[in-house]
């Protein structure tokens, strides 16, 4: 069960002001989520499998293929600024 003591615990540790006002309508709403998590416990589970992702997910990569990278030319072509061969930016201190 949450109280007012918990809240004001919680908002502390996530670095946000509660009004007094605000208070009881966080505890309402905490405890409603608790509940819902209590009715979740008494759920059978036993011949459950646990289950990490609800779809089975296959790795979509491509294979690694080497091959000739790009001229130095081609590569600098679109660039803003460049400079002896290198892409240039703005110093950043």
């Amino acid at each position: 069960m949450i109280t007012g003591e918990d809240v004001d615990h919680i908002s502390w540790l996530a670095s946000i002001r509660v009004a007094e006002n605000e208070k009881d309508e966080f505890v309402d709403q905490f405890n409603t989520v608790l509940d819902y998590f209590h009715q979740l416990d008494e759920l059978d589970t036993e011949d459950v499998e646990p289950t990490y992702r609800v779809v089975e997910l296959v790795n979509v990569f491509r294979e690694d293929e080497a091959k000739e990278s790009l001229p130095q030319e081609e590569s600098l072509r679109n660039a803003p600024k460049r400079e002896n061969g290198y892409f240039k930016s703005p110093r950043i201190v």
